[in-house]
């Protein structure tokens, strides 16, 4: 379904205004609700009463210019950011120049308007008014966050937090101990603030079932916030572990409080552990304000966790951010770098060609020709690579098994390997073993496959024989690219398999850096290993290892993303 989008022309040519809604109802990738206004005047007037998502103004109104209803419209949606595509009879520079200054998406020249030139500039502006309010949500978000974590605790150090209330907690109410405990993704627990510092390494060495049940069970006695010894009578069929465990401590009264935290927007809270309240230097009848005070006290504990897990998202998408910035200046550095020699070369023989190229021999010609075709290949397979690995760091690469004949698969490729090899290498296959059950993503194998074999040939400057071995095992397939090149030196191996990371004694052969790196992050998408060993001067063998069924969970949860 496509969605439905308000769009606002501004024009006192009505001749003008049904040719915009022409051109704009014929797009085909796009619905519109167009309104009209002849005057600023009531295009202001629309725009207070209706939300428009993009406005096309014309820069020469009757009553006042398109820049100055811009202006206006942009006071009155001050909490909002307005989209609006500016439309003159004129090729004014600078009229173009003010309005972009002030904020507009676009300018266009009436004469030289097409339905396509409107349509994209329309949907642009959608994209764009699009992103605008994402940020601002984003925005707005943020600074809530920043605000609430401010009014509720001065410090977002949740451990120092969690310390802090448990102390004071066993000073309000007078007991020997508190305890938090927070439920961990085996089954188990752990302590992650005690009041008495001995306890902490004493609960470690008990082990107590699951009783997140117990608490978003059917009574739902933790929940009440109930005593110890309440829970005992209850007969609930969980909480014998946990009396086993109180035991231990020799503890008799107990009162435990679960912590809740909102699950994403789900009904159902998610039950992050337990405030637990332990006496046992006597009998100990807890009162109802003392089971109200720690239920308020749980309350405020699970804001401040959530806020501290928010915080720990934040902060962890800031290091991505950072991370996205930093590729994309290597990018930059790198595709400048790559494209200048295979460019000059380029540029070099097109311009002999052009200028000489009738008193040249066929052979010259073509070997020109060649070299033309050869460093654009070069070129688009620095771009691809670019693409890929871009779509890695934003992890949008998706993971598609399905059956493959990997002897088949990978003979093809080895195939399409020797046509674009020279006299100098000599490529050898082999396989043994059971290959067949085989899962998996035929574009991730392919990219897998060619970077390694580009790897060993392209590093094999002299020449010499490139091996790729199959072995078929039981529950998984594994395969090796083994050269006879310049070999890889030990200080270097480390970060090999990271973005841009190359050899130190690579010289002056051309690369990136990027095909191990490609190489590895498709084959962790099968859920498989890469490695690499090698000698200086005698070669390197990279070996991987692959599951012959997927990993269930992530394939799922791709597959669940792309729905």
């Amino acid at each position: 379904m496509v969605d439905t989008w308000t769009l606002l022309i501004v024009d006192d040519c009505a001749a003008d205004r049904k040719i915009y809604r022409r051109y704009l109802l014929q797009d085909p990738y796009q619905s519109y609700e167009i309104l009209e206004a002849d005057c600023a005047e009531s295009g202001l007037a629309l725009c207070k009463k209706m939300h428009c998502d993009v406005v096309l103004l014309d820069y020469c109104l009757p009553d006042m210019s398109g820049l100055e209803l811009f202006d206006k419209l942009k006071q009155e949606r001050l909490d909002k950011p307005l989209t609006a595509i500016v439309l003159t009879g004129r090729g004014d520079e600078e009229v173009a120049v003010q309005a972009m200054k002030r904020g507009a998406q676009d300018y266009i020249v009436k004469q030289y308007l097409k339905p396509d030139v409107l349509q994209l500039a329309v949907r642009n502006a959608i994209k764009q008014s699009y992103l605008q309010a994402q940020l601002y949500k984003n925005r707005e978000r943020q600074r809530l966050i920043a605000t609430t974590a401010l009014r509720i605790r001065q410090s977002l150090d949740l451990e120092q937090i969690l310390n802090t209330v448990v102390v004071e907690v066993q000073q309000l109410l007078k007991c020997d101990r508190v305890l938090v405990y927070q439920f961990a993704s085996d089954r188990g627990f752990k302590t992650v603030a005690s009041s008495v510092d001995s306890w902490e390494t004493v609960v470690p060495h008990h082990h107590i079932q699951d009783i997140c049940h117990e608490v978003g069970g059917e009574n739902h006695h933790w929940g009440c916030k109930l005593p110890i010894p309440q829970v005992s009578e209850a007969d609930l069929s969980l909480s014998h572990s946990y009396l086993n465990l109180l035991e231990q401590f020799q503890t008799q009264e107990n009162l435990v409080v679960p912590i809740h935290l909102s699950n994403n927007g789900k009904p159902e809270d998610r039950v992050w552990g337990l405030l637990i309240a332990h006496h046992s230097s006597g009998k100990r009848e807890w009162q109802a304000d003392e089971v109200e005070i720690l239920n308020e006290l749980s309350v405020q504990l699970a804001i401040a966790i959530q806020q501290a897990e928010l915080l720990a998202q934040t902060q962890a998408a800031l290091v991505k951010e950072k991370q996205l910035n930093a590729f994309k200046s290597q990018i930059v550095a790198t595709v400048s770098h790559e494209y200048r020699t295979p460019l000059t070369s380029i540029l070099v023989a097109a311009s002999t060609l052009i200028k000489h190229g009738k008193q040249l021999a066929e052979s010259k010609q073509q070997r020109l020709l060649g070299i033309i075709e050869q460093k654009a290949r070069s070129m688009s397979k620095l771009v691809d690579d670019m693409l890929v690995v871009n779509q890695f760091e934003l992890d949008k690469t998706r993971f598609k098994p399905i059956p493959i004949d990997l002897l088949q698969f990978f003979s093809n490729l080895m195939e399409q390997a020797r046509e674009t090899l020279t006299d100098r290498h000599e490529l050898i296959f082999n396989s043994s073993g059971n290959n067949h059950d085989f899962w998996g993503d035929r574009g991730l194998l392919q990219q897998i496959f060619v970077n390694l074999m580009s790897n060993a040939i392209k590093y094999s400057p002299q020449g010499g024989c490139v091996e790729f071995y199959l072995i078929g095992r039981e529950s998984e397939v594994m395969f090796y690219v083994k050269d006879e090149g310049i070999g890889i030196p030990i200080t270097d191996r480390e970060n090999l398999f990271q973005s841009f990371s190359r050899g130190s004694n690579v010289g002056t052969i051309p690369g990136t850096g990027l095909g191990l790196a490609i190489a590895k992050s498709c084959v962790e998408l099968h859920g498989g290993n890469i490695t690499l060993s090698s000698q200086i001067g005698q070669g390197t063998k990279v070996t991987v290892s692959l599951p012959k069924q997927p990993p269930f969970n992530r394939y799922q949860q791709l597959s669940h993303s792309e729905l």
